[in-house]
């Protein structure tokens, strides 16, 4: 498994670009661009050149239904308009929150419903990929939004060592930021050691495991792991500096 976190001493119990922003009533709420269903390819494609890992085998058909997932990720105002406290190591209203782990993630997703009566949950790893890589509008990047890096990620090459404001980078396809790069963002599934070939609709991962997937890449992850097709995971309980979370809808 991949080296992922900077560890934390903080702890944490306590368009297509159509947007959802009208909808809106929570402080917390994401601004959401709806993705369109469709069937893709999942896996190391060929843009994805050689720096592909053995989880991203083999591609195969996905089918999605329609799904509204976050335009950007979570940042730390909204973390701390549902949660009272902010977790992260790098301070800033408008930068991603991190310091995240999964179980945090979902008491913070558990809290904002019961506040808004809405049902926001983490994405599956499908859905984070079919996003990250434009849905129906995908013009096959290597990257969520271009095959030049820097124009789409904030990644050891141009970050300073440090998260950024969501959202100042270029969008994908889709209207969305940060899907490459910044922080790496919790997904809903177990994490697997490799894809089966069958062709799939709305996959929702293994039933049970020991890690939970982790997708985009961070700040301080290298280029390879800020492909659209990368996957890694991390123990649930697991907190770093480099991870945070993105919402979808319904």
């Amino acid at each position: 498994m991949k080296k992922l976190f900077v560890w934390c001493a903080a702890t944490l119990i306590a368009a297509t670009a159509a947007t959802a922003a009208a909808a809106q009533s929570h402080p917390a709420e994401p601004e959401v661009v709806q993705v369109q269903g469709g069937t893709f390819t999942m896996g190391c494609t060929s843009e994805q050149g050689s720096d592909c890992g053995d989880d991203e085998a083999p591609t195969h058909l996905v089918t999605l239904s329609s799904f509204s997932i976050g335009k950007h990720e979570v940042t730390q105002a909204q973390w701390r308009a549902v949660m009272g406290s902010n977790p992260s190591v790098f301070s800033g209203d408008n930068l991603p929150v991190e310091c995240v782990s999964w179980s945090d993630a979902q008491a913070f997703i558990a809290a904002l419903n019961t506040q808004t009566g809405k049902r926001y949950r983490l994405p599956t790893e499908a859905e984070w990929e079919y996003a990250a890589r434009g849905g129906a509008q995908s013009r096959a990047y290597k990257y969520s939004g271009s095959n030049a890096i820097g124009d789409v990620a904030w990644y050891p090459d141009n970050s300073d060592n440090t998260t950024h404001a969501v959202g100042t980078k270029q969008a994908n396809e889709l209207g969305i930021y940060d899907m490459s790069g910044n922080v790496w963002e919790w997904c809903s599934d177990w994490h697997d050691a490799s894809y089966t070939s069958a062709a799939q609709s709305n996959p929702a991962g293994p039933a049970t495991g020991s890690t939970r997937v982790l997708r985009g890449g961070s700040w301080n992850s290298s280029a390879a792991y800020c492909r659209s097709a990368d996957r890694n995971g991390s123990s649930p309980s697991d907190r770093g500096a480099k991870v945070g979370l993105r919402l979808v809808l319904p």
